[in-house]
Order: structure tokens, then sequence, then C-alpha cells
């Protein structure tokens, strides 16, 4: 059981990106152990078609087509229209056309279609193979906490995403043999929806050669926070930091600073800048802010899934104060590996951490074990290879005609 027909909602390059950083690690993953892997990925940057020799070497085939328009109402009126049975009738037909190709020129042990409304419709041009799908995230549970935070008059466009994002979600996974996401929380909300699906939780993992902790010597006071401003939470998350959070802790500790790092600040970011806030924008490497930084503050109170920058600072031994949100999906056991706090507690969860050393050493070294043992990507890769195993034991096609036909 060693082949594998990749059907992505994006390519595996940038690694900066959350997403992609995912398949990225995985493919390699799966290569080292043996597994032919053909990528059929849509591209959805500018730069997409120019990147592929970047990871060129984890694939014996790549395809990449542009990504489509989509128009959701129709599906969700019609049920017939949900699975198109043809090329023509799918958002991507060029996808559907190029999966269909593949499966008549090469066998396949398995499929995995990695994305959610991106990639679920192409269950047909399968014909038969095996699947399962990784929507990697509730976008139900994402919504749902983003309402949490608006006024009733901001939420109401919100709450008809929802609505559409459930009624997507009570479907469009149920022609699969096994639906993957990353965290506790998003299978919770996923089965909620829909009891009738067989959900896996599998994490994302850390390449724990590249982040290891480091013998620098960190700030005694700083504050550090990294993300992909692209991803609005991200944004909220670092303007809670500057404006709330960072000044209550210099209430109590007047030389705590604040390192905002990572892609794509906003304009309203950048102009937080100054003395005692530092705005850098892209880093080639994080993991020099990782070591020197006192503590990763993760106030995060939107978006679903598993965080990586907080992996990425527990695997670099950063010690962390986050919001439940923030550990979902992650094993984090409080005052053992991390301290955890609610929005009211932050600011002084920090400044205890700020003040004792000792606290400091004890959650960097119990972090960075916590990723040892369980978020590794050989671990991650060997759960997707058992999950492999049992989706192929699987009459997909005789399932699929009982659960959706």
């Amino acid at each position: 059981m060693k082949t594998i027909l990749l059907i992505s909602r994006c390519p595996p390059y940038p690694i900066h990106l959350g997403d992609r950083l995912i398949i990225w690690h995985l493919a390699r993953e799966l290569t080292r152990r043996d597994y032919t892997i053909d990528l059929l990925a849509f591209a959805n940057r500018p730069e997409d078609h120019g990147e592929i020799d970047h990871y060129r070497p984890y694939f014996r085939h790549i395809t990449l087509i542009d990504e489509p328009r989509r128009g959701y109402l129709r599906r969700l009126m019609l049920p017939g229209a949900r699975f198109p049975r043809t090329a023509q009738p799918a958002w991507s037909p060029a996808m559907w056309q190029a999966i269909a190709q593949h499966v008549r020129q090469y066998r396949y042990d398995v499929a995995h279609l990695f994305g959610g409304v991106q990639v679920y419709e192409f269950r047909h041009a399968l014909a038969g193979l095996p699947a399962l799908i990784v929507p990697y995230e509730s976008y139900s549970l994402y919504l749902k906490r983003a309402l949490e935070t608006r006024s009733a008059a901001a939420a109401l466009m919100l709450r008809l995403q929802r609505m559409i994002a459930r009624q997507y979600e009570a479907w469009m996974f149920a022609p699969y043999a096994r639906t993957v996401v990353v965290s506790e929380a998003d299978r919770d909300e996923l089965l909620g929806i829909n009891p009738a699906l067989s959900i896996a939780v599998i994490p994302n993992g850390i390449d724990l050669d590249y982040f290891q902790m480091q013998s620098v010597e960190r700030d005694p006071a700083a504050l550090l926070f990294v993300g992909n401003y692209e991803y609005a939470p991200n944004v909220d998350a670092a303007l809670r930091l500057a404006r709330e959070i960072l000044p209550q802790v210099q209430a109590q500790i007047p030389e705590a600073k604040l390192w905002l790092v990572g892609h794509a600040p906003t304009p309203e970011m950048q102009a937080l800048a100054g003395e005692s806030i530092i705005v850098t924008g892209r880093v080639e490497d994080v993991r020099p802010w990782l070591a020197r930084a006192t503590v990763f503050v993760c106030p995060l109170r939107l978006g679903a899934g598993i965080k990586n920058k907080v992996l990425e600072a527990l695997a670099m031994g950063c010690p962390l104060v986050a919001t439940p949100l923030s550990v979902d999906g992650i094993a984090v056991t409080p005052e053992h590996d991390g301290l955890i706090a609610g929005d009211q507690s932050l600011a002084e969860s920090t400044v205890r951490l700020l003040r004792n050393a000792d606290l400091q050493r004890r959650l960097s070294q119990n972090g960075r074990r916590l990723i040892e043992a369980r978020y590794s990507w050989p671990h991650v890769a060997a759960m997707y290879q058992t999950l492999y195993e049992e989706v192929a034991r699987i009459n997909s096609s005789s399932t699929a005609k009982t659960r959706w036909s």
C-alpha cells in the first residue's frame, strides 16, 4: 500500500503558509517511507506555477490547475448537483478531468483529498478509488467563534455564512471513508452537524531537527507573537496584544516589549511600531525570535484547527502563555507545559511568568518534551499510514452507494 493520489487545495510551497506546510512535510516524510505520490493541486497565487522545483523531489507527477470561481447557492438548493458525475458541471472541469485521467492511467491504493469545499466535489472522478478527505478544520467552528466577538448588527453576514457552511459540512464529507481534522474541537463540531461521519483526529507535526532549543540567553522581558497576518484571527490577536495586554504588563514591568513577527502585517499593525513594539514583517527564519523571547503570548480568540505557531514555540522551548482556543488539538497540560489563561487573565499570567525564572525553565523543558513525544512528522506520518491502510480495505463504491447515491 504505497501509491497515493494527492488532490490538494493548494501546492506545498511556500511553507510559511500553514496549510501548505502540512502537505510539504507529510509528502517529504511519506517519500522517506517509500511512498509514491502524484500531486494534483490548485494554484491560487501568481507565483505558484514557478515554484514547483521546490517540492518536485517528493512527487512522481505534479499538475497545477488554476483555482476556479465557485458558486455555492446552486448546490445548496439542488442536491443532485452536489457531486458532479462528469467534468462539465464541476466548479473545476480541468481538475475533474485530470483526476479521471490519472485514475485511468495509474494504479493507486488510496486518494488523499486535502481541503474541504475546494476538493470535495471530485468523488465521482475517482471512479470508486478508496478515499479520505482532510478539511483540516471545521469552517463552521471558525465562523461560530467569529460570531462570539461581533455585535448583533455586524454578525448578520457571518450568521448567513455559517448557515451555508453547516449545510455543506452536513453532506460534503459523507462519501469519504474517513474525514480527518487536526483537533478534537473540529471533530466535535462536525459530528454535531453530521453524527454519521467517520472522523479521525491527526495533528500537525513539527520538524524537530529544524526547531531545536538553542543555547541563547533570552531577553528578560520580551513578549512574542508570530503569525501570517493575511489571516484575520492573527491580526486580531496582534492588535489585542499591543493595545490591551502589553500596557497591562508594562504597568508592572515597565521594560516589557512586544515583538510582532510574521508575513503581511496590516497598516494598522505597522502603525503600532515604536520604542516598545517591533513589527518585523516576514522574516526568513523565525527561530532567532523564538530563541530570544521570554514568553510566547498567544491570545487567539478566533479561528479553528491547530496552531503551528504554538507547536513551533513549544518545540523551541519558548515558554507559553495562551488562551484555551490557541491550544486546540495540542495536549498542553496547564502549569506543566504552558500557562493557559482566559482573556481577562492573559496579562496577569504573562507578568507571573516574566517574574519567575524557574517557571520559565520548567515550561521550556516540558514544552519541548511534549512536542518530541507527540508532534513529530514521523509520528504524524505513521498515523496517516495506518489510516491509508484502513481506507484501502474499505469497499468505497458499495459504502458510497448506501450513504449518498
